[in-house]
C-alpha cells in the first residue's frame, strides 16, 4: 500500500473536494480490467465521488462501482467498508451495500488512476428500490421509519473503533461553525449569506453549553434521504436499506439523528413538527439522553447551514457537477424550515415528544395582584373550546364573537372577563383550512366592566412603555400588558417599578391582554399553532395567578386512546392510527379538542348536518315532555309512520321502527322468510348488510370479514358482484350480471329450495356508489318472486334522496320491493331505522311472534323522524344533492383525468366512490396508496376514508348540506395531496 495508507483526510486544509473526473467509458474500462466485470456503466450523482451503476446487457444492476475522492486513503475507505459489514451483521433486516467479495473472502478494491489523482475504485452491492430522495411527501409511517434505521445504526456503530474514523471532514457537526465560516463567502445573496451566519453563530452557542456531555461514537453521518433505499417490497416509500458509508468518522452521536432530520425538511408538505415520528422511533431504539435531546434541533440548524455554504461551495470549485447545482434550492428550503421556529420552541417540542418535557412553569405568587380593584370572584372565565356551550350552532365561525360573548358576561354583571391560559380557542379556526390555525393561547384575555388600575405585581424593571403596552420583568419573566393604544402607561421605558407602583390607568371596557414569557426567550405569539404548542408554552407560564385565579392545569389527556381500548372491544375500531380527538361538529364540519376544523367526507349518518338546531330544539322539548316504547299511545309515532309510508309506493304502506340499520336488514330477512315460508337467501357478493346475525350472514364484503365467502351458513346462497368496474363483467358486458343472477334463483329452485328472499344494495355501496346495471333488479326481483320469495332492498346508505335524482334507490332501476330496508339518514345520529313492507307481509310475521323494540318508534326517536323529513324538504337537501354532488362529480372526474392513479369515478348525487388503482388495464388497487392519501388530506383538514374489498375507493359521502365552497375545497387538497404524494398528472 501507499506510504500514506494511514493518512485521514482534513477539510480545512483541502481546497477543494471536487467529484474524480470519470467517464462512463472509463468506468466500463475499470469495471472489465480491474474486476473482471463486463457491464454498461451509468453515471450516478455524488457531491465529492464518481459512483456507477453497473449493468449486464439486459440492463440487470449487477454492482455499484465507486470511485472514491483521491483526497480518501485506502485506511479511510476500510473503516467504511467494516463500518457496512458491522451493521449488515447486527441488523440482518436491513439491506447494506457491503462491498462485494471474491470467491477467497478478499473485497473487490483496488488503487485505480484518474486525472484528480490515484484513488480507491471498488464494487459495492447494489440494493434495489430507488432512494427516498426527490420531492415527494414523507408519511408519518415513512418518517418513523427512517427514525428506526438511524436508531439502528446508531446502536451498530456505538462500539466501532478504527483510524480511518480519526477525520475531519465538512459534515461532522463538531466543526459545524469552522465549515459557514470557511464557505459562507461562496453564498452570493447577501441576505441569506446574512442569515446562515446569524443561524450558525445561535446555533452553535447553545451546542457549546451541552457539547462536552455529547457522547461521541463512530457514525454514518449521512443517513439521508438520498442514502435510505426504500424495500421494493411494498408499494410506499418504506426504507430498509443503507448505502453510502463515505462520511463515516467519530462524531456525536446525536448527529446521526440530526443529519437524517434535515433530509426530510424539503419534501413538500413537510414542516418540522412532522418530523417528530423519527424523533420518537430513534429514541425507542437508542434512547436520548436530555442533553442530546437540548442538542437535536440546533444541530439540525448546523446541517442545514452547512449544507447551503457547502453546496455553494461545491457548485462554485465544480462547475460540472450537475449534482451538487441541482441541489442548491433544495438545501435553502431545508434551512428556511430548519430556522422557521425559533430553536427554543423546537428544542422543548422534541423533548416533549419523548416524554422529556420540562415541569410547566408557574408564575410567582404575586405581592400585589396585578388589577388593583378587581378579586377573583369578580371575574366570569370565558370558555372557547371545542366543548363550550357558547360555540353552539357555529358560533365560532362569526367574526367578533369573543368579544360578544365577553359583552354579554359583563352586562350580566361580571366586573371582568378573562379567558384561559393554553386552552385552544375554536373562536380562532377557520372553517376550510389545508393548514392548523394558530389556536392555543400563550397569555390570557381580560376585559374590565369598571374602570381599574395595573399595577407591578413585584418590584422590576419597565422594559418598554408605550401607547397600548407595558413590559416589565417579573422575575426571570417578562410581564406584557397589551390595550389600545388610547391608553398611555404612567411609566416610561427604563425605570424600575417597586411593587404595588401604577403602570397604567384602564376605563371601563377597555381589553386586556396579558403574557407572562421567559426574559431570555424569544417573543411569543398571542396564540400558536397545536402541533407546535408544547414548544411555545414551554417559554411562558399562566399570568393567571397575577389577577387571582389559578393556574390552568396543562395535563393533557394522552392516554385516551389506550384508556378507549382497555374498555372498549378493539374490534370497534376507530379510523386513523392517531386519530384528532373530535368533541364537536357543526354542518359540514368536524372540530378537534386542538380547535382544528376538518371538512367531513364521510358522515352519511347526519343527512342534515351535525348539531342541527331544528333537531336539538325536537329532542330537547320532547325529552321534557315524554320518552317511553312504542307500546304507549302517542302522537308522534302515528304522524311519523303515516310520513314514511307516504314515501313510498304502494303496496308499502306498513312500518316497523327499530334502532339502527343491522337491525332493519334482520327484521326484513326475518318478515320475507316468513312471508314465504322458504328460509333460503340470495345475496349479493362483496356487499355489507350489517352486524346482527342474520344481516351478518348475508354479508359478504371480505374487508369487513376476511372469511365472509368461507362462513356463510348453508341457507345463505351468493350471486355476483354487479360491478360493472371491475367485476367479471365490464362496461356493456354488465348486463349480463341479471340473468345469471336469475339463473342462480331458478337453479335454487329447481333443486328443491327456492329462495324466501333476495336482497341487495339499490345502489352498490360496498363498491364505492357503483350503480346497479339497467334492469338487473328487475330481472332478479321476477327471479325471486315467480319462485315464491319476496324482494328485500337494503337502502340504508342511500335512501332519503343522497342520490339526488332518486329519493330511493330502487326508483333509479324502476322497481318497487316487498320489504325495505332504512337508518341511517333517518335520525340525523339519533339510532333509528325502520322496514316498510306491504300490510299482507307484516302481518305474516305474527305467525313467528311478537315484534318490540324499545326505543325503535319512542317518543323522541318519532319526533326526530319527523324533524329530518321535514328539514330535508324544507331545506331541499335533495336538490342540493344533485346541485352540489354534480359539480363534485364534475371536478372528480376532471382530476381523473390528470392523475392516472384515479380508475373511476362512481356514484350519483352525494353517494360517490373514487376508485384508486396501480393500472388503469388490469385494476390492480392501489391499497396502501389510498391509506396514505386520507392520512394525507388528514393533515390539509378533510376527513375521508376507504371502502371496498380493496380498500381502494374513497367513500364520499358528506352531510347533504355541504355546500360548493366545501366540495372544491376537498377536491383542491385531493388535488394538493396527489401532487405531493408523486402521483403522475
Amino acid at each position: 500500500m501507499p506510504h500514506d495508507e494511514y493518512r485521514t483526510i482534513d477539510f480545512f486544509s483541502q481546497e477543494a473536494l471536487p467529484v474524480p473526473q470519470v467517464t462512463p467509458a472509463q468506468a466500463e474500462g475499470i469495471a472489465a480490467q480491474c474486476f473482471g466485470m463486463s457491464a454498461h456503466a451509468e453515471a450516478l450523482g455524488s457531491q465529492q465521488d464518481a459512483n456507477f451503476l453497473l449493468c449486464d446487457d439486459d440492463g440487470t444492476a449487477l454492482a455499484i462501482l465507486k470511485i472514491a475522492n483521491p483526497a480518501f486513503s485506502p485506511t479511510e475507505i476500510e473503516a467504511q467498508d467494516t463500518a457496512a459489514e458491522l451493521i449488515a451483521a447486527a441488523h440482518p433486516e436491513l439491506r447494506i451495500a457491503t462491498v462485494l467479495r471474491h470467491p477467497d473472502g478478499s473485497p473487490y478494491c483496488t488503487t485505480v488512476d484518474t486525472e484528480s489523482g490515484p484513488a480507491v475504485a471498488r464494487l459495492l452491492r447494489y440494493l434495489p428500490g430507488g432512494a427516498l430522495s426527490g420531492p415527494r411527501h414523507l408519511s408519518p409511517g415513512t418518517v418513523a421509519a427512517m427514525g428506526t434505521i438511524v436508531g439502528k445504526v446508531s446502536t451498530a456503530l456505538r462500539d466501532f473503533h478504527h483510524p480511518g474514523l480519526e477525520r475531519v471532514l465538512q459534515w461532522d457537526l463538531r466543526h459545524a461553525d469552522r465549515v459557514v465560516a470557511k464557505l459562507a463567502e461562496h453564498i452570493d445573496e447577501p441576505d441569506r449569506r446574512a442569515a446562515v451566519q446569524a443561524a450558525t453563530a445561535d446555533a452553535w452557542a447553545r451546542v457549546q453549553q451541552l457539547a462536552a456531555v455529547l457522547p461521541s461514537q463512530a457514525v454514518h453521518l449521512d443517513l439521508t434521504d438520498d442514502n435510505l433505499i426504500c424495500s421494493p417490497d411494498h408499494r410506499l416509500p418504506v426504507p430498509d436499506g443503507v448505502i453510502d458509508f463515505g462520511d463515516v468518522t467519530t462524531s456525536w452521536a446525536v448527529g446521526e439523528l440530526a443529519v437524517s432530520l434535515s433530509s426530510m425538511l424539503h419534501h413538500d408538505g413537510v414542516e418540522p413538527h412532522h418530523l417528530l415520528p423519527a424523533v420518537r422511533a430513534f429514541h425507542a431504539v437508542r434512547s436520548l439522553s436530555p442533553e442530546e435531546a437540548e442538542a437535536l434541533w440546533p444541530l439540525v440548524v448546523l446541517r442545514a447551514a452547512g449544507l447551503v455554504a457547502s453546496g455553494r461551495h461545491q457548485a462554485a470549485v465544480d462547475e460540472d457537477n450537475a449534482y451538487a447545482k441541482a441541489a442548491l434550492d433544495r438545501e435553502w428550503h431545508i434551512f428556511e424550515q430548519a430556522t422557521r421556529l425559533p430553536l427554543p420552541v423546537m428544542v422543548h417540542l422534541i423533548k416533549d415528544a419523548i416524554g422529556l418535557a420540562d415541569v410547566p412553569a408557574r408564575a410567582d405568587s404575586p405581592a400585589h395582584f396585578l388589577l388593583r380593584g378587581l378579586a377573583a370572584d369578580d371575574i366570569t372565565l370565558l370558555d372557547l373550546s371545542t366543548g363550550a356551550d357558547s360555540m353552539d350552532h357555529g358560533a365560532w365561525l362569526e367574526a367578533g364573537t369573543e368579544d360578544r360573548l365577553a359583552a354579554s358576561a359583563l352586562a350580566d354583571g361580571a366586573a371582568a372577563v378573562a379567558t384561559r391560559y393554553a386552552h385552544p380557542r375554536l373562536t380562532q379556526a377557520p372553517a376550510l383550512s389545508a393548514v392548523s390555525a394558530p389556536t392555543v393561547p400563550t397569555g390570557i384575555d381580560l376585559w374590565l366592566g369598571r374602570p381599574d388600575v395595573a399595577r407591578a405585581p413585584a418590584a422590576g424593571k419597565v422594559l418598554a412603555a408605550a401607547p397600548g403596552r407595558v413590559e416589565i420583568t417579573y422575575g426571570p419573566r417578562t410581564l406584557t400588558l397589551s390595550f389600545p393604544r388610547t391608553v398611555h402607561p404612567v411609566v416610561s421605558t427604563g425605570s424600575t417599578v417597586q411593587a404595588g407602583e401604577d403602570l397604567a390607568h384602564l376605563p371601563s371596557g377597555t381589553p386586556l391582554h396579558l403574557a407572562l414569557r421567559d426574559t431570555d426567550g424569544p417573543s411569543v405569539p398571542a396564540t400558536v399553532r397545536p402541533e407546535y404548542a408544547a414548544g411555545w408554552l414551554a417559554l411562558t407560564a399562566d399570568p393567571a395567578p397575577l389577577i387571582g385565579l389559578r393556574a390552568t392545569d396543562r395535563a393533557q389527556d394522552r392516554d385516551l386512546l389506550d384508556r378507549r381500548d382497555a374498555v372498549f372491544a378493539t374490534v370497534q375500531e376507530h379510523y386513523y392510527t392517531e386519530p384528532p380527538r373530535v368533541e364537536r361538529g357543526w354542518r359540514h364540519h368536524l372540530l378537534s379538542t386542538d380547535g382544528r376544523s376538518y371538512l367531513d367526507i364521510v358522515n352519511n349518518v347526519t343527512p342534515l348536518g351535525h348539531a342541527h338546531p331544528r333537531v336539538e330544539r325536537a329532542v330537547s322539548r320532547q325529552l321534557r315532555r315524554l320518552n317511553t316504547n312504542s307500546r304507549f299511545h302517542y302522537a308522534s309515532v302515528v304522524e311519523f309512520t303515516e310520513r314514511l309510508a307516504a314515501l313510498l309506493p304502494a303496496p308499502l304502506d306498513t312500518v316497523f321502527l327499530v334502532n339502527s340499520g343491522s337491525e332493519a336488514v334482520d327484521l326484513g330477512l326475518r318478515l320475507a322468510i316468513g312471508a314465504s315460508g322458504q328460509h333460503d337467501v340470495v345475496a349479493l357478493r362483496e356487499a355489507y348488510h350489517g352486524w346482527t346475525y342474520a344481516s351478518d350472514a348475508v354479508s359478504t364484503s371480505l374487508q369487513d370479514n376476511p372469511n365472509a365467502l368461507a362462513t356463510r351458513p348453508g341457507w345463505v346462497h351468493t350471486v355476483d358482484s354487479p360491478n360493472s368496474y371491475r367485476g367479471l363483467h365490464r362496461g356493456a358486458d354488465a348486463l349480463r350480471y341479471g340473468p345469471e343472477a336469475a339463473a342462480v334463483i331458478d337453479e335454487l329452485a329447481a333443486s328443491g329450495r327456492p329462495a324466501g328472499a333476495f336482497l341487495s344494495e339499490t345502489f352498490y355501496g360496498n363498491a364505492g356508489g357503483v350503480a346497479l346495471p339497467d334492469g338487473y333488479l328487475a330481472e332478479v326481483y321476477a327471479a325471486v318472486r315467480r319462485h315464491g320469495g319476496l324482494a328485500v332492498a337494503d337502502e340504508v346508505q342511500v335512501g332519503y334522496g343522497r342520490l339526488g335524482h332518486w329519493f330511493w334507490g330502487f326508483e333509479q332501476q324502476q322497481v318497487v320491493p316487498d320489504v325495505v330496508c332504512v337508518a341511517k339518514a333517518m335520525g340525523n345520529g339519533h339510532p333509528l331505522g325502520a322496514v316498510i313492507t306491504s300490510k299482507s307481509v307484516a302481518d305474516r310475521y305474527r305467525d313467528q311472534g311478537y315484534f318490540f323494540s324499545s326505543t325503535g318508534g319512542s317518543p323522541v326517536s318519532s319526533v326526530v323522524g319527523l324533524t329530518v323529513l321535514d328539514t330535508l324538504r324544507d331545506e331541499d337537501l335533495q336538490g342540493n344533492a344533485v346541485r352540489v354532488g354534480g359539480r363534485l362529480k364534475s371536478r372528480l372526474e376532471a382530476l381523473a383525468g390528470r392523475y392516472g392513479i384515479i380508475g373511476a369515478v362512481h356514484g350519483s348525487g352525494l353517494y360517490l366512490g373514487l376508485e384508486l388503482v396501480r393500472d388503469r388495464v388490469t385494476l390492480e388497487p392501489a391499497t396502501e396508496e389510498t391509506a396514505e392519501l386520507c392520512d394525507r388530506v388528514l393533515d390539509l383538514g378533510v376527513i375521508v376514508q376507504p371502502t371496498g374489498d380493496h380498500l381502494n375507493i374513497l367513500k364520499i359521502k358528506p352531510p347533504l348540506c355541504i355546500d360548493t365552497t366545501a366540495v372544491d375545497f376537498f377536491v383542491d387538497m385531493l388535488d394538493h395531496a396527489l401532487a405531493q404524494l408523486g402521483h403522475s398528472r
